[in-house]
């Protein structure tokens, strides 16, 4: 069985998660030839998949675990909270899976931040992305966290590569 690696990225709304993830992981499978996984945390329960009125949505309306495959895709929707082991069984073969949010999740963690730090974080992570919008030495960051550059996404894959967990 080959290595398959995890982290998480943390980080407040509007922080460029989402942004960076992205970027991540089309490097990641483009130019290193690594199969990506991502799971994304909605607490807000505010993400869409489907639209009213269309069988995905009448089938995943019931409450039922739903399945829809195509020739070029397979989503599934679930009705319950998935822990993270479930999760991983569902993508069934993958390098490396990138988590966005679930900051509870025992996992290396990369918080992400422009213009002013929230110290509400800091337990929770394990390196730093930002960019030239904040100056760290205007706070008392824990001891061990690597500071990398927002911009840079070489500087995080490289992170990410040393420090993910095993999975």
């Amino acid at each position: 069985m080959k290595k398959r690696l995890a982290v998480a990225f943390t980080g407040p709304s509007n922080s460029g998660k989402t942004t960076i993830i992205l970027k991540i992981a089309r490097k990641l499978i483009h130019e290193k030839n690594l199969e990506v996984a991502i799971i994304k945390h909605d607490p807000g329960d505010k993400a869409r998949f489907d639209v009213a009125g269309k069988d995905s949505y009448k089938f995943s309306d019931t409450g039922a675990e739903v399945i829809v495959t195509s020739p070029t895709r397979t989503t599934y929707f679930s009705q319950r909270q998935k822990e993270l082991d479930e999760m991983m069984r569902l993508f069934n073969d993958f390098d490396i899976l990138l988590v966005e949010g679930l900051k509870n999740l025992p996992l290396p963690r990369i918080s992400i931040f422009r213009d002013e730090l929230d110290s509400d974080y800091f337990d929770y992570m394990d390196a730093l992305a930002i960019d030239e919008s904040i100056d760290v030495s205007q706070y008392d960051l824990p001891k061990n966290v690597k500071i990398l550059d927002l911009n840079n996404c070489e500087d995080i894959i490289s992170w990410i590569l040393k420090n993910a967990k095993e999975v």
